[in-house]
């Protein structure tokens, strides 16, 4: 059974809302979104829903003109069954992935098929109003590039670096684009785009990616573990991604475990974890090898070129990838106990990196009770955080309609 499979049979049983079966016409919807059904009675057994209930949640979806009837297989001797699809251009949603440098960007249809892309620069135009001005730019360029119409929008989701409030759309702190405080993004993008939006951390939009198109599929309980220039980490508990009271769950750069520095952390300063086996503090560990060995700093060489020097021979190179490798498979494991929690999605520039994970996989074969945490590679790489946005803009779309809680 798959996750949409499971939420429509733990949906409601009866749930009546103006005339309206709801409880499962969300869940229905994001089934047909999943694949293409050769007939109504496939997609029912699909659903796992009651004859009602599944006629009740169609008729609710034909009403707001979301679902369409379309002609199915053919059957031996009779002929073609009905079967149904998402009125991909009902509406659109936009998603967005703000970063220190470059702020991406797409529109998708209700199908939640990318129409759309769009990329500008936050480099100099960082403020609050500059960023939500350039979003606005990258949509209706590409309103107009597709042909899409502006009152067609229904939603955006919008992901930053940092400390997010998801539930009031504020960017709360981050180091990144000039030191952000906060900031009510939400409010800002619905009076520029007039459509409803949410803010949501970056990893965690990531984590939603993955659970949706990517390797954490089917996964109601996982970690996707980001290591770039940073590390952080979005947290699937039951289903739901875990935020914290204060809405900083996850923010595991921070973790002081064996080989990282144990001194307090000063504004502004990388956390401990990511000051040694982030992009920068794998740099930083080459240079010192290279500089105690030979008087002097090599080429300043990325943390993945450094990864294929180990693999191509390179004792020194070997050395900081077993460091890192080892701290890495320790502040996994440690998570890994904490939450209860064996599948460990890596993302990110660096956490991408096949040699890295095989390296970390080895030191966990020794960390087995209570359970010995897997290790996974991303399938969406950079995109993670895209689709997740897409994932959320869809939700919040289908809210304004009416189809969801």
């Amino acid at each position: 059974m798959n996750k949409t499979q499971s939420k429509l049979r733990r949906s409601p049983r009866r749930v009546w809302i103006s005339g309206d079966w709801t409880s499962a016409a969300g869940p229905l919807l994001e089934l047909l979104r999943e694949k293409d059904f050769k007939s109504m009675a496939e997609i029912r057994k699909s659903s796992g829903l009651a004859p009602r209930e599944f006629a009740a949640a169609i008729g609710l979806l034909e009403k707001k003109r979301l679902v369409e009837r379309t002609d199915g297989r053919a059957v031996t001797g009779r002929s073609r069954s009905e079967s149904l699809q998402v009125c991909a251009d009902y509406g659109y949603v936009a998603a967005v992935d703000i970063g220190g440098t470059n702020l991406r960007l797409v529109v998708a249809d209700m199908a939640g098929a990318i129409v759309g892309k769009w990329m500008g620069s936050t480099v100099g135009a960082s403020s609050p109003g500059q960023v939500v001005q350039l979003i606005r730019k990258g949509v209706k360029h590409i309103q107009r590039q597709t042909g899409v119409r502006e009152e067609t929008l229904l939603a955006i989701a919008a992901g930053a670096p940092g400390v997010a409030d998801s539930k009031n759309g504020v960017v709360l702190l981050t180091s990144y684009l000039g030191g952000w405080k906060d900031v009510p993004l939400g409010k800002l993008l619905e009076e520029a785009l007039d459509a409803p939006a949410v803010i949501e951390n970056d990893v965690r939009l990531g984590a939603v990616g993955e659970r949706w198109k990517g390797s954490a599929r089917g996964l109601d309980n996982f970690v996707f573990l980001a290591i770039g220039t940073g590390i952080a980490a979005g947290i699937c508990v039951n289903g739901e991604l875990l935020r914290g009271p204060e809405f900083a769950a996850g923010e595991v750069g921070y973790l002081v475990v064996p080989g990282t520095p144990e001194v307090g952390v000063r504004e502004g300063t990388p956390g401990p974890l990511e000051s040694v086996i982030g992009g920068e503090g794998i740099k930083v560990q080459w240079r010192q090898f290279t500089q105690r060995m030979y008087g002097e700093a090599l080429s300043d060489l990325s943390a993945t070129d450094i990864f294929d020097r180990a693999l191509d021979g390179d004792e020194y190179a070997r050395q900081v990838l077993d460091r890192t490798a080892k701290i890495l498979a320790h502040a996994v494991y440690n998570i890994s106990v904490v939450l209860n929690c064996p599948h460990f999605i890596l993302g990110g520039g660096v956490g991408t990196s096949a040699i890295l994970r095989d390296a970390a996989e080895r030191v966990l074969e020794s960390y087995t009770e209570p359970t010995r945490p897997k290790l996974s590679l991303s399938s969406l790489g950079p995109e993670a955080q895209l689709i997740g946005a897409v994932r959320l803009a869809l939700d919040a779309a289908e809210k304004r309609i009416g189809i969801r809680a």
